[in-house]
């Protein structure tokens, strides 16, 4: 399970994260919601140990997170991989980097699992499409089998029907593989359909936290329904991403 617990942090001479403690277990998916400022990202770069805090701890099982304990799917998809490099060397860095042997077999199955021709691999970022990219990006990310995945806004870049389809193809590999996600995003809809468990950030603090079932039901804390109100004007949770 990871577990933060009280973690504080600090960017750009500022603290950004105060007392922060969330927990998801294996299988599990915890989706943190929050405004533009809120402090998400910098929670993301502190669980992945970019950003050391200054009070607090983030573990895996009791553990600090070691190599190859997290892996990340970030936001833009083609600006997550080296241009002059293809798809494929891109995609197993992450085996290489921690000793392990090029896996075809677990390549071909993840491919399947993300409906994306492999032969697609051999071709530059810049030369597929932003869907295509995103779920090369999260086949990087799945290959050396990490127990914990953050997904950075996985789907703001993406087309609706496009989003549909690859939220889709993440919560299904997550059953198949087990991974635990910790999952940043603006996405309402997404949260509704996907996540097990809600976190609310708001200027570096959580605001509330709740079974997803439960908050889009009855958010306690009156930001949290302003953030559900709004959601819900817009027509966002009448669309979920299912």
């Amino acid at each position: 399970m990871l577990k933060i617990d009280g973690l504080t942090a600090r960017r750009g001479g500022k603290t950004v994260l105060t007392d922060i403690s969330l927990a998801v277990g294996p299988g599990e998916t915890l989706a943190v919601l929050g405004e533009s400022g809120a402090g998400k990202s910098t929670l993301v770069a502190a669980t992945l140990g970019l950003v050391a805090p200054q009070l607090g701890t983030v573990t895996w099982d009791g553990r600090p997170l070691g190599r190859g304990g997290a892996a990340l799917v970030m936001q833009e998809p083609r600006a997550a991989f080296n241009p002059a490099l293809s798809l494929r060397r891109s995609v197993l860095e992450p085996l290489r980097a921690q000793g392990m042997p090029d896996d075809a077999a677990r390549i071909d199955r993840l491919c399947a699992g993300l409906e994306l021709d492999p032969a697609m691999l051999d071709r530059k970022p810049y030369t597929v499409s932003i869907g295509q990219a995103q779920r090369a990006g999260i086949l990087r990310a799945l290959i050396a089998a990490p127990p914990l995945v953050l997904f950075d806004e996985p789907l703001s870049a993406l087309d609706a029907v496009t989003q549909k389809q690859t939220a889709g193809l993440i919560t299904a590999l997550q059953r198949e593989e087990g991974f635990a996600a910790l999952i940043v995003t603006h996405d309402l809809g997404y949260a509704a359909a996907h996540a097990d468990a809600v976190a609310v950030l708001r200027a570096g603090r959580i605001e509330e936290t709740a079974p997803a079932a439960d908050f889009f039901r009855v958010p306690r804390s009156a930001y949290a329904r302003s953030l559900v109100a709004a959601a819900t004007s817009l027509g966002a949770l009448e669309r979920r991403v299912a």
